[in-house]
Parts: C-alpha cells; structure tokens; sequence
C-alpha cells in the first residue's frame, strides 16, 4: 500500500500548477523583503517592464531547448551559439555602407536578419546531424559544438567585441527591449494593448506557437513519443534521425530570436558573452517542469521557469544581495526542481529513510 504520508507530496509535485504556485511564493515573498529592508521598487511599473524584458531573453532560445528537452536530448551549445548569432547581426551592420535613414538600408537589414537566423538553424542543424549520424550523446556533441561556436564568433569578430554604429541600428531594433515608459512598440501600435516591451510581446506570439505545434500537430506527438522511448517511437513508424535533426534545427532558429534579442539589448556583439547562457536556458525549461529524461515539457512551464530566474534576480538585486549569492540561490532551486521531477516518476528511496519504518512499503510510486 502506497504511503500516506508519501501522496501529499505526489499531489504536489504533480500538479501542473507546480511551477506556478513557486513563481507566486517567490514574488510574493521578494515584495515583502523589498517593502520591509528595500526601496519599494520591486513591484514597480519599470520593474515589471524589466523583468518582462529579461524573461523574454531566456524564454525565447529556451521555447528550442524545451523541444530538445521534450525528445529525451540537451544543447550545451545554444549560449554560444546564440552569441555568435548576435555577432554575425552586429557585424553585417557595423559592415553596412548605408544608414538605418538611407531607402537602401532595408536590403542590407533583411540580408543581417536573413544571415542571423540562418547561422542559428545551421547550428542547430550540425547538432541535430552528428548526434543523428554519430550516434553519441547529446551531451557530448553539443559540448564540443559549444567551444566551436564560440571560436567561429571570436574570428568574426576578431577577438573583440563588435559594436554598431549608431546610425547604422533601425530604429525598431534599437526599441525592441527597451523598457521606458514611451517606447515605440511595433506589436501595440494604438497603445490598446498593456504597455509592455516588444520583446515581451514577441515572445508571447513565439510560446503561443510553439505551444500549438506541440499540443496539435503530428510533428508535435512525435517530438513527445521520441523524448518518452526512442525505441518505440522507432517501432511506429516515426522517423527518428529526421525528427532529432528537425528539434534541433527549430531550436536553432529560437536561438537566432535570442541573439537578436541579445543585439537590441546590449548594442553590441561579443560571443565570449554565451558562455554560460546555457544553463539558464536549460534551467527555466527544468524549473517549468520539464524533465530531464525526455517525455515531458512545456511552453507556458518554460516561461514561468524564465521569470523565476529574473525574478530571484531582480529581486536579489533590489535588496542589495551580492550576485556571487544570487546564483547560489539559483542553483539550490535548480538542484530542488530536479528533485521535484523524481518525485513526479516516484518517491526516491532517500525520501523512504525519513519516513517511519513501514511508510514505504509498496510499489515505491
């Protein structure tokens, strides 16, 4: 017989509402430290502008790492590979032999956003293809494919950090994530909508998407059959080397998004940045509710996972919390989601010693 004192702890952690519920607890309880030890800036307009923004720029690159994730795989590379996105962007326009006024200028802007997601698919792409072909771990592969990124940014960037000139950034681009309270906002024209960044709104857009691909589509089915067993979704006919090669080259097109976002949000290109980028991708999929073993995920857990972290973040930043600390509280949240997701496949046998003798018996689950 199951134990008692183990199923409230299933229900809980179960529960879709999961990540929400601690995305609440988090907001909730940094209001009342910013209120009682802080400046009260927390909850403020501004803020939340803010802490839209910074989601967006985990969330998008982390909606492809929640297709990888789903279908049983990892991709250590996509830090860097969003960096060198965002330096191939930088570098056709600091290249540009026009103006962001001159009529000519929207052949070159189409040609840099043509060569910026067309870089961040063809990354995708070479994952997808040698972990296909080669058959070794994802892990691995991306791991190497990381540190070669990050060397193709660097000799394109020539070891530097690119920077645009001014004249050179259309004015929609400088303003994608820009959080001041008269931003030209492209995706809320008559100011009908909440006045939130156009990086946010297009983040929405992109979830809402890919939300659908995986709710209603067959690609969307064979994504969660190949993340739950590789080996029957092979037996029902689903191709699979196509299938990983397509979740990889998608994502890479989510991390193109990023390292535009990344552009509009620093002005500049540096691919040394990507370094570490990863794992905050990869976190806000695992604090959403995503598993590591593949065969389970989520769009709307991801963004939630994506505002935990900016939320810790800002939060710590407002009460003066040195970022050395931050991250430790980052990790320690990672390290308890993980544990949330192996109490969703069953208790763990850890869990079993604490209970009172007998408490466990039973089928573990």
């Amino acid at each position: 017989m199951k134990s008692l004192a183990v199923k409230p702890f299933q229900l809980l952690v179960r529960s879709q509402l999961g990540p929400l519920f601690a995305l609440v607890v988090i907001v909730l309880l940094f209001a009342l430290a910013d209120r009682q030890w802080g400046s009260g800036y927390f909850l403020s307009l501004r803020n939340i502008r803010v802490l839209l923004n910074s989601t967006s720029l985990i969330a998008v690159p982390a909606f492809g790492m929640t297709l990888i994730i789903i279908a049983s795989g990892i991709d250590l590379s996509a830090g860097t590979a969003l960096t060198l996105c965002g330096t191939v962007l930088a570098t056709v326009l600091k290249l540009s032999p026009v103006a962001a006024d001159d009529p000519q200028f929207a052949a070159v802007m189409w040609k840099a956003l043509l060569l910026t997601v067309s870089t961040g698919c063809l990354c995708g792409f070479i994952n997808g293809g040698l972990i296909s072909l080669t058959k070794v771990v994802p892990f691995i592969v991306t791991l190497g494919t990381m540190t070669i990124f990050l060397g193709i940014g660097q000799l394109i960037a020539k070891e530097s950090t690119v920077y645009a000139p001014t004249e050179n950034v259309p004015k929609w681009l400088a303003n994608l994530c820009y959080t001041g309270p008269r931003a030209e906002n492209y995706f809320n024209p008559g100011g009908f909508l909440p006045h939130i960044p156009t990086s946010g709104w297009i983040a929405i857009v992109l979830g809402l998407g890919v939300a659908m691909v995986l709710r209603y589509t067959v690609f969307g089915r064979n994504v969660f059959a190949l993340g739950s067993s590789e080996s029957t979704a092979r037996l029902c006919g689903i191709n699979v080397p196509w299938t990983i090669v397509s979740v990889y080259t998608l994502a890479g097109f989510f991390v193109a998004i990023g390292g535009l976002f990344y552009f509009a949000d620093v002005k500049n290109g540096n691919p040394t940045d990507g370094s570490g980028k990863e794992l905050e991708i990869i976190a806000a999929v695992v604090l959403g509710g995503g598993s590591l073993s593949g065969g389970r995920g989520s769009i709307p857990g991801t963004m939630i996972g994506a505002m935990i972290i900016t939320v810790i973040r800002s939060g710590c930043h407002q009460l003066s919390i040195p970022n050395t600390y931050t991250q430790i509280i980052i990790g320690c949240i990672i390290i308890v989601a993980v544990v949330v997701d192996q109490l969703r496949h069953g208790s763990p046998e850890w869990l079993f010693r604490l209970l009172p003798s007998g408490a466990g018996d039973g089928d573990g689950g």
